[in-house]
């Protein structure tokens, strides 16, 4: 059983991430486990990824011991900044850097999978090996109808099948970024596909349009493949995005016995391959991502259900610690 909170040995938790001034306060996962982790007495340490390095097998990096108090003006105090060697002084560190996944942001996470004692969460071979929109064409039956191609000819005789209208979105974005619902109608349809694959140089995916977006898109979070809340983001009015940062609103949401089975049929392999935190989306029942990254919804399933999952994440990284 995970130890209870406070009772673990003191924990060094390093955070490779975003800088920790940007990140929405109220809305932030990877805040919700820095405050939790700090308020068990760890110390929580801030990792620009670019500062990560390897000496003589050894991985290095400037970090910034963090302070937080959110009731505060300035909610973020840093601490004296100073190079530390992970396998010797940080006990876990949690990868949480959004994507795009880039030339850096791979470097970033193969550094991070040369570590022998810090445990590294997710897993990083993971995180590189399986893009989180590709991932899900794993599980093509429990998807919607899905292409990957960077040729446009291809792209439109999809949409054609679909009926006229797909969305279209970039294998490497987050939040929203760069996702399109076209019709064929649209007067804007070649120049959004142009951009879209970078006329024709760069593979997009393409997913039918599911009308149950307008009652939302369903965030659920696993944690080692085992459910542990879930969140409906229902879109804005003339928005096909359902993303909390582009005006989509949070609403309770349990499990209906389809969210289950596409649990049931996922969590095996999430937790094969070391992928410790992720969010899966649900869409009408079709899962449509599983996000391997810095999957968000904490806080928001929180204040909806009064749950504390952070909790549930740090128990089980102290236990990690406690068991290597």
């Amino acid at each position: 059983m995970p130890p209870e909170a406070g009772s673990s040995p003191h924990l060094t938790l390093a955070f490779v991430m975003d800088p920790v001034e940007a990140e929405p306060m109220d809305g932030s996962t990877t805040i919700a486990f820095m405050r939790e982790a700090q308020e068990r007495g760890h110390t929580v340490l801030y990792v620009d990824p670019a500062d990560l390095e390897v000496d003589a097998g050894r991985v290095r990096s400037i970090a910034v011991p963090i302070t937080l108090d959110l009731t505060s003006d300035s909610p973020v105090t840093r601490g004296e900044a100073r190079v530390y060697d992970f396998d010797q002084e940080i006990d876990v560190a949690f990868q949480r850097k959004d994507p795009p996944v880039d030339r850096d942001f791979i470097v970033a996470t193969q550094i991070l999978d040369v570590c022998q004692r810090t445990i590294v969460l997710n897993r990083p071979a993971a995180v590189v090996a399986f893009n989180e929109k590709l991932l899900a064409t794993q599980f093509a039956d429990l998807m919607p109808a899905t292409r990957v191609t960077r040729r446009i000819d291809e792209l439109k005789a999809f949409m054609a099948e679909q009926g006229g209208q797909m969305i279209v979105k970039p294998l490497d974005g987050k939040g929203g970024e760069g996702i399109f619902h076209v019709t064929e109608d649209d007067v804007n349809l070649n120049s959004i596909l142009e951009q879209s694959t970078e006329f024709g140089t760069r593979a997009t995916m393409a997913q039918q349009y599911l009308p149950a977006i307008r009652e939302g898109d369903k965030r659920i979070l696993l944690l080692e493949g085992e459910p542990i809340g879930a969140v409906l983001r229902v879109p804005a009015e003339k928005e096909s995005r359902a993303n909390l940062h582009v005006g989509g609103s949070a609403a309770k949401s349990p499990l209906d016995e389809q969210d289950k089975k596409i649990v049931a049929a996922v969590a095996p392999f999430l937790k094969e391959q070391g992928l410790f935190f992720v969010g899966i989306d649900v869409i009408g029942g079709k899962l449509t991502e599983i996000n391997v990254t810095s999957p968000t919804g904490v806080q928001e399933i929180d204040a909806l259900d009064g749950t504390n999952l952070e909790a549930l994440v740090i128990d089980r990284a102290e236990a990690l610690a406690a068991a290597r």
